[in-house]
């Protein structure tokens, strides 16, 4: 008789597998085993949900068959306590077993069995990008073809304006490879990227840590873009001061946006909830005052949603939800979410 796997981590265990998982959601993180395997027995609820779902990257490997890692990206859905779906669990892990039995690697042929189930998913291009720099950098393998023309172009030796033959991937590369020299060159070229580059920059630094000195050289053209009202650019350097080391000066960003609220659209919110959520603690009633007064009651309920969902805020919108001195608007529209 079988023995019935009681979760992922187990599975990946008995196959005798050396695994990573990260989240694939807000923003590319790992999750480490402990927090994975209370995740798996719902003893906390997923930290980083979005659009009830929580978005994986399992990376899994056998060092006595191949160095080549095997990735399931799997969309796995969470109750409206943000805690794992465990039906849905067992569900993959025995579609696992009957494809593959204990031997998840080495059987390509039958890996392949698995790339169409409910809970597999395709990451964006930019995100497989950042994905693929991260695995190798942690792999401790050489960057992609790519990576050093994108490196000798921010040394500016190319020239800014020859922004045309960058490859996304070794742009992900360069975000995830910020050495000093990487990282002095990035802070000396910030004044004369064009408008692509900053773009591409963007959507794949925002998975890179990255320090203080990086931060404030950053916030430095997020107040440039302010200024100008440079809602894109706005939106550019949030995303890529989101996973600094640095939060105050994350949150001074946030902040200015969220008491200035002639400097928001949509976009911003959904960049302020997306990319910021660690540092919105303070700031969510004004953010859902300003949603109340200038936006749909569909778009208050979606991002309400959204919010509520997340573990570390919840608490704060549900005290938002008590408050007595709230503005008519926020009043309404918080009235408009109980109404069936």
């Amino acid at each position: 008789m079988q023995h019935t796997i009681s979760s992922l981590g187990e599975l990946l265990d008995n196959a005798g597998t050396t695994w990573r998982v990260f989240d694939m959601g807000r923003r590319i993180q790992k999750i480490d085993k402990q927090t994975f395997s209370q995740i798996e027995n719902n003893q906390i609820p997923y930290p980083f949900p979005l659009q009830q779902h929580a978005f994986l990257a399992i990376q899994f490997w056998n060092s006595h068959e191949t160095e080549t890692p095997y990735i399931w990206f799997l969309k796995m859905p969470l109750d409206e306590q943000s805690k794992l779906v465990q039906a849905s669990r067992n569900h993959f892990a025995s579609m696992v077993l009957e494809a593959l039995g204990n031997q998840l690697t080495g059987n390509d042929e039958a890996q392949s069995q698995l790339d169409n189930n409910p809970y597999v998913f395709t990451p964006n291009a930019n995100k497989l990008a950042a994905f693929n720099a991260l695995i190798k950098k942690e792999l401790k393998q050489s960057a992609s073809a790519y990576y050093e023309h994108v490196e000798l172009y921010f040394s500016g030796k190319l020239g800014f304006n020859e922004w045309q033959q960058l490859g996304l991937q070794g742009i992900a590369d360069f975000a995830m490879r910020l050495t000093d020299t990487n990282q002095d060159n990035l802070i000396k070229a910030l004044d004369q990227l064009p408008q692509p580059v900053v773009n591409s920059l963007a959507a794949t630094l925002e998975h890179s840590p990255i320090s203080v000195t990086l931060t404030e050289a950053l916030y430095v053209q997020f107040e440039n873009a302010v200024k100008q009202q440079n809602s894109e650019n706005i939106i550019n350097y949030l995303r890529m001061m989101s996973n600094t080391s640095a939060t105050g000066i994350l949150e001074r960003a946030v902040a200015k946006l969220v008491t200035t609220p002639t400097l928001l659209n949509l976009d911003i919110v959904l960049t302020l909830t997306g990319r910021c959520w660690h540092v919105l603690e303070n700031h969510v009633v004004a953010l859902m005052d300003y949603l109340a007064s200038e936006h749909d009651q569909d778009v208050f309920a979606g991002i309400f949603a959204d919010l509520v969902a997340i573990p570390s805020l919840r608490p704060h919108m549900l005290a938002m939800i008590r408050m007595q001195n709230r503005s008519e608007a926020l009043s309404r529209a918080i009235g408009k979410l109980f109404q069936q």
